[in-house]
């Protein structure tokens, strides 16, 4: 079997870039695909995760005005594939050029899209006026029409398939990678939040929160550990929280951090199926998550392993967070049960699902 993955870029500390390094590793040391990966502008170079050096990449240049990208990017498909002749295309990119990959190739060879965000995402703060609206509304149906053309579309949850107006869709989530049975004691005085520094990934709203939190706990402390997070330190210091945050750059060990911590947060605008929640539950922490679209609420069962709090709701996630850090029971009670639901996502389990979809599409 051979898989050719088309990814904007996995130089980065993502969990796209996570997750796939994992599974196509998987791919190749358990079921020997051959595994191509086809990134742009660079996009493979240097990596933050490891691939398995029998993985073969491919990069393509995109540049110019917006006729230009879209010429350069069907040429450039065009001519990578005709190169490496896969038996399936797996697009993992939720940038509108991927919506018209089916109409690049047609039926010649099946082509998957595997959605690792909402169909929503947006990089910016929305306009509310009429051209705005029209715009995203344009492009929301154009998603959807490109996405029905494609032979699956693979998404990591029911409530991120449900986003999708398509007949073609099915669930497979993605796996826990941490196995180790170790946990944290949730004893240190640190909540832990792990995202690059961007407009979905909303720490502008987390550093808010914690502001009020740290009124009643100055013992605290926030870490928030991702790409470009430092920028952040003006905001940090302007709302005099210099002593309560640390800003960290990402780290290959991550799965350390979480076991010297006692709670994980996140206040995304837009997720997929945030690896992160996984990790932190493996490592025994209760989580805290706004219920953004579309992922948090997929793993988090509410009052169970975490809390998940109404989009926005600042005094809501504000006491939730406070609550936790007084009630060590409380906390002791939903590591435990964060802990045990991660067993859902089974990576042998997983992996079997995926192998099953790619053998029904060459069939």
């Amino acid at each position: 079997m051979k898989l050719l993955y088309i990814v904007p870029k996995l130089n980065n500390e993502g969990g796209v870039a996570r997750v796939l390094s994992l599974k196509l590793n998987y791919l190749i040391e358990n079921f020997g695909y051959e595994l191509h990966i086809l990134t742009q502008n660079h996009g493979n170079f240097p990596l933050f995760y490891s691939f398995h050096e029998k993985i073969i990449f491919h990069d393509m240049m995109l540049e110019g005005t917006i006729f230009n990208f879209f010429n350069s990017f069907r040429k450039s498909l065009k001519s990578k594939i005709q190169i490496i002749q896969p038996d399936v295309i797996m697009v993992c990119d939720n940038g509108l050029k991927a919506f018209t990959i089916p109409f690049i190739f047609s039926d010649a060879v099946p082509i998957v899209f595997e959605c690792h965000g909402s169909k929503y995402i947006e990089e910016s703060r929305l306009n509310s006026n009429f051209i705005s609206k029209f715009k995203r509304s344009f492009k929301y149906k154009f998603k959807d029409f490109g996405a029905n053309k494609f032979s699956k579309v693979v998404a990591l949850s029911d409530e991120s398939l449900k986003e999708w107006n398509v007949n073609n869709g099915l669930v497979i989530s993605n796996p826990s990678w941490i196995q180790s049975e170790n946990r944290s004691d949730l004893q240190s005085k640190k909540v832990i939040a792990v995202a690059r520094n961007s407009y979905e990934k909303g720490l502008d709203r987390l550093l808010i929160i914690w502001q009020q939190v740290i009124v009643k706990h100055p013992d605290w402390v926030l870490e928030i550990y991702g790409d470009s997070v430092a920028h952040l330190r003006s905001v940090v210091l302007e709302l005099g929280m210099e002593f309560n945050v640390t800003l960290n750059e990402p780290v290959k060990n991550i799965s350390e951090k979480y076991l010297f911590s006692a709670l994980f947060v996140m206040t995304s605008r837009s997720e997929g199926f945030p690896m992160v929640l996984l990790e932190a539950m493996a490592s025994g922490l209760p989580c805290i998550a706004y219920d953004c679209p579309t992922g948090p609420r997929a793993i988090i069962n509410e009052e169970e392993n975490g809390f998940l709090i109404e989009d926005g709701n600042v005094d809501s996630f504000v006491q939730k967070l406070k609550l936790l850090i007084e009630d060590e029971n409380l906390r002791m009670q939903m590591g435990k049960k964060a802990k045990e639901s991660v067993k859902n996502y089974d990576f042998e389990s997983i992996m079997q699902q995926w192998k099953s979809l790619f053998e029904s599409l060459v069939k």
